[in-house]
């Protein structure tokens, strides 16, 4: 299978890129501007949103660029900084990792309120964001531990070309993905439930929006790398791919507005924007 672009298909995608990346570093650096100015947004919650806002601001500003010069086959006879760029972009992962452990905190503030206290502590807090940032390094060095190929006439750095596709498969997206989906869906199934006896609706279907959207964003793209591993023979489009690495880039700038965005928030911070103030708020205990 040839990963070439056409010309129109690369301005388009690059195009695309670059305002995606634009609108991720801006929205999440807005996040944790406003939780850093505000002494009272400084909460467990908000602890787990800055560590999604900044995986994000990462997805903007290293892993989006990263993904864009692999993905139009650069560097070139360059094998070790190509997989280093390849490293950068599965760094997404620390991304997924973020929004599961700000599913698992909304879980226990709405649902085991008594416990949320002792268990979410400050100390705790910073605990599961570091293992959070750690588990994500683990997967980015993954394809560097000799789960890559390195054909004989390596001239061009193209992703599906250099990592193999059962990492991507096996491990990225079974493990990796499903895995914190699965566990995310019986999360906010939960809630769903005990928020419904409540006749909090609106609040739950947020929460599955959330989900749907997270869902809408990565599955494409882990899709096509089921169909070319399990079907090499199988003819992709190349817009079509190109589509699917876009929705999954998408997720980072969609989440600073999901998470702190049009939600019931107990704090309003507004922010100097241009001789202008932007009303920003942002999700708090």
């Amino acid at each position: 299978m040839q990963y070439r672009f056409q010309p129109l298909l690369k301005g388009l995608y690059i195009t695309t890129e670059l305002i995606i990346a634009v609108l991720a570093i801006i929205g999440n650096f807005l996040v944790c501007l406003a939780i850093t100015r505000n002494k009272k947004l400084r909460t467990v919650t908000n602890y787990f949103l800055v560590s999604l806002a900044v995986s994000d601001i990462l997805v903007g500003l290293v892993a989006i660029p990263c993904a864009m010069l692999t993905d139009l086959g650069r560097p070139h006879h360059n094998l070790p900084l190509c997989l280093v760029l390849l490293k950068l972009f599965v760094l997404l992962q620390s991304s997924i990792l973020s929004l599961l452990a700000v599913a698992a905190e909304r879980y226990m503030a709405i649902l085991l309120p008594f416990q949320y206290q002792h268990v979410m502590s400050p100390r705790n807090a910073h605990l599961a964001l570091l293992v959070t940032w750690g588990l994500g390094a683990i997967s980015g060095t993954v394809p560097l531990m000799n789960w890559n190929r390195q054909p004989a006439h390596a001239d061009y750095c193209i992703f599906p070309c250099m990592v193999d596709m059962s990492y991507m498969v096996y491990f990225n997206f079974f493990c990796c993905l499903l895995v914190p989906l699965a566990a995310m869906f019986i999360i906010y199934g939960h809630i769903f439930l005990t928020v419904r006896r409540q006749l909090r609706c609106i609040a739950a279907t947020f929460l599955f929006l959330v989900l749907f959207l997270f869902m809408v964003c990565w599955m494409p793209i882990h899709i096509i790398n089921c169909v070319l591993l399990f079907c090499p023979r199988c003819e992709v489009p190349m817009s079509l791919i190109v589509a699917a690495i876009l929705f999954s880039h998408a997720n980072s700038a969609l989440n600073p507005i999901l998470y702190a965005y049009r939600m019931r928030y107990d704090h309003s911070v507004r922010l100097p924007c241009q001789n202008t103030f932007c009303a920003f708020t942002v999700l708090s205990n």
